[in-house]
């Protein structure tokens, strides 16, 4: 078993929290085969074809049963109580106006993380091959303000706004309103998150 951090957003972060966020997907790029040494490039019909375990191996953020921390935007604070390092989340309600002096995610280090997350499966695909219950996974929905903004956003009836909808809305937001349309290969990682996990 192997350990690896992965940055999530405020988002991200309270989807989790929230039991909503099962799944995360991440744009793939090209990896070295875990035996043969050469590079893959996905899209190219070589690694996506490879057996499960070759995919797995090859994965840059883990295999079923390797765990993950979550880095997310923190600041420290003499004054939380009860928290790892003192920390405070920007996920968290309640730092709006409280002028905290945030830090990147990528600073945060391993003893502050409060989000672990075991790895329960791997697998690529083409990002708009996403499915309706994925989009779920994905923490997308069921948020009645989700909903709303969903369908500003694509000005459509809320009836018609659906989970892919809003999860394309989000990713749109992340990565830029080209990057659905590109329709790049992704890792999917599904995900468990576990409370007992012991300090290393």
């Amino acid at each position: 078993m192997k350990e690896r951090p992965i940055l999530m957003n405020a988002a991200m972060v309270r989807a989790i929290l929230a039991g909503n966020k099962t799944q995360t997907r991440r744009i793939a790029k090209p990896v070295r085969h875990p035996d043969l040494g050469n590079i893959y490039a996905p899209g190219a019909l070589v690694l996506e074809r490879e057996p499960q375990h070759v995919i797995e191996r090859a994965c840059p953020y883990g295999r079923p049963g390797d765990r993950l921390w979550v880095r997310e935007t923190w600041a420290y604070n003499p004054d939380h109580p009860g928290m790892a390092w003192h920390a405070c989340y920007r996920a968290d309600p309640g730092h709006e106006h409280d002028g905290i002096k945030w830090k990147p995610s990528i600073h945060m280090p391993r003893a502050a993380c409060r989000i672990k997350l075991e790895i329960a499966s791997i697998r690529i695909e083409r990002l708009q091959d996403i499915s309706e219950e994925d989009a779920k996974a994905e923490g997308a929905w069921p948020d009645e303000s989700i909903v709303a903004k969903t369908a500003d956003y694509f000005q459509r009836d809320a009836l018609a706004v659906h989970p892919s909808l809003a999860f394309q809305m989000l990713w749109e937001g992340f990565n830029g309103r080209a990057s659905w349309r590109a329709n790049p290969w992704v890792w999917v990682v599904e995900f468990r998150r576990i409370t007992q996990w012991p300090d290393t």
